[in-house]
């Protein structure tokens, strides 16, 4: 026995419950009450605490070229912020090109990653760039024995796929057992709206919300749904954000599909108000909070937090990829000093330390339980992307990745003060989380004490995911 943290209240997607838990070799050695530490064990007083697995952020963009530049955190200090958060598991999207094979690709990025140091365990998500031959769609299965299973695929972008190839990705995705997610938005609407909304010199960042609005996003969701129908084949809606959405995905979960949507912490905190004025107690502009999709209004911040309650949401995750201020200020002046517009400012807002004190504190507070919260923030996560034999949950056998959570906490989010990754500002600056981490573990290693990373640059590992076969809408 290496660890054992004592006297904390152990929480799962199922249950809670007082419980000692050991660590072993950086496995989860045993769980039972009065558990007796052997000679040379670390004892962590748990009392007071929850003890909770630590969580799977299942959508992150670290080291990600973007309009001219490159998402501000790496696969190091991007997986740093998020151990001091209580993440200690980050799936990351990662782009096949055109004309390049995925297999290919994917040596290349976990070649990549591993030269970065992660400071935290890590996987992939291929996203799908070209499948316009047989040959590129077949490739797909070499990376599923690569161990990545899960795909996305994007309706929107000029990488985007048309239906048809978000067909076939489906059908053969079904065949070699992966899981195929997607960014649904109408192109062709979002891309008239964009044309007319410049031609009337309408340029500013509220711009970017009116040309993705609720129905941009919506008319795409239902669409994708109904493409995964016609393929007979399960399918996992990225970053949901609307009420429309919302009520596609429970219509088809009720009727039996494997349908799995993800939300993100900023579609359930912030509004479109924001790309009107920002957050200007907190020196916060309308552009810093530009990502797509844009966050949406109160009616589907409501459904989203109704659809996490009664099941229809499965998972919480950040699309973490942030960008510095300067870089946001590419919406008044570009990167070549031409005047800019909303579609010219880098989309993305930082969050992969925020996300588990966030929907604790929510927790916390009443909103949910923490069982829901564990739940959306890590067990699904886990059986849905083929992890669950090695993460998701306090467990024997499992990896000791252990989040002490102390209730009583009070902790501000200031950028300069409390964050640790490589951004100039935060969203999420002055958002007090009731309740928060006060010590993190990563294969039963300490790498957040509380207040600084304690962790070491590289200790983070590639995980594996498993083939996996959702027949239905439960996991």
């Amino acid at each position: 026995m290496d660890l054992l943290i004592k006297g904390g209240k152990v929480v799962t997607a199922k249950s809670t419950f007082k419980a000692d838990v050991a660590v072993t070799n950086g496995k989860i050695s045993a769980i039972g009450t009065n558990l007796k530490p052997d000679a040379g064990t670390e004892v962590v007083d748990a009392k007071g605490k929850l003890v909770l697995p630590g969580a799977i952020d299942g959508h992150t963009h670290m080291a990600m070229p973007f309009g001219g530049t490159i998402s501000t955190d790496d696969y190091f200090t991007g997986t740093r912020a998020a151990a001091c958060g209580g993440t200690t598991t980050i799936i990351n999207f990662e782009t096949q090109p055109v004309g390049v094979k995925m297999s290919k690709f994917l040596k290349e990025k976990l070649d990549l990653a591993e030269s970065q140091g992660p400071a935290v365990d890590y996987s992939i998500h291929m996203g799908v760039g070209d499948v316009t031959t047989q040959e590129m769609l077949d490739d797909m299965a070499k990376v599923v024995d690569m161990g990545v299973t899960s795909f996305k695929v994007f309706m929107v972008y000029d990488f985007g796929v048309d239906d048809g190839q978000f067909y076939a990705t489906l059908c053969k995705a079904k065949e070699i057992g992966a899981l195929v997610g997607v960014h649904a938005e109408n192109k062709n609407v979002n891309d008239y709206l964009v044309k007319k909304y410049l031609s009337e010199k309408k340029i500013s960042p509220w711009y970017h919300y009116m040309s993705k609005n609720e129905a941009v996003a919506g008319e795409a969701d239902e669409r994708a749904i109904n493409l995964a129908k016609m393929a007979g084949a399960p399918l996992y809606i990225v970053h949901l954000d609307n009420a429309q959405g919302v009520a596609a995905v429970a219509k088809a979960r009720a009727e039996g599909y494997p349908i799995f949507a993800e939300t993100c912490p900023q579609y359930l905190y912030f509004t479109k108000e924001v790309y009107k004025d920002g957050r200007p107690e907190f020196k916060l502009r309308p552009q810093d909070f530009v990502c797509s999709p844009p966050m949406k209004g109160k009616e589907s911040k409501d459904a989203l937090w109704d659809g996490i309650r009664n099941g229809v949401v499965s998972t919480l995750s950040t699309d973490h990829c942030p960008f510095l201020k300067k870089e946001k200020d590419w919406g008044k002046k570009t990167k070549d000093g031409k005047k800019g517009n909303f579609t010219t400012i880098p989309n993305g807002c930082a969050g992969v330390e925020n996300m588990y004190p966030f929907i604790l504190s929510e927790a916390n507070k009443g909103k949910i339980t923490f069982n829901k919260a564990v739940e959306i923030a890590s067990t699904n996560q886990a059986k849905l992307f083929g992890m669950d034999y090695c993460k998701g949950a306090i467990e024997v056998g499992l990896d000791a990745d252990i989040v002490v959570y102390d209730p009583k906490r009070k902790v501000v989010i200031n950028n300069n003060k409390n964050q640790h990754g490589a951004l100039d500002h935060t969203v999420w600056e002055g958002v007090e989380c009731k309740g928060y981490p006060c010590a993190v573990f990563s294969h039963g290693k300490l790498v957040f004490d509380g207040k600084d990373f304690v962790g070491e640059q590289g200790a983070g590992k590639f995980v594996k995911q498993k083939k996996v076969h959702h027949k239905g809408p439960s996991f």
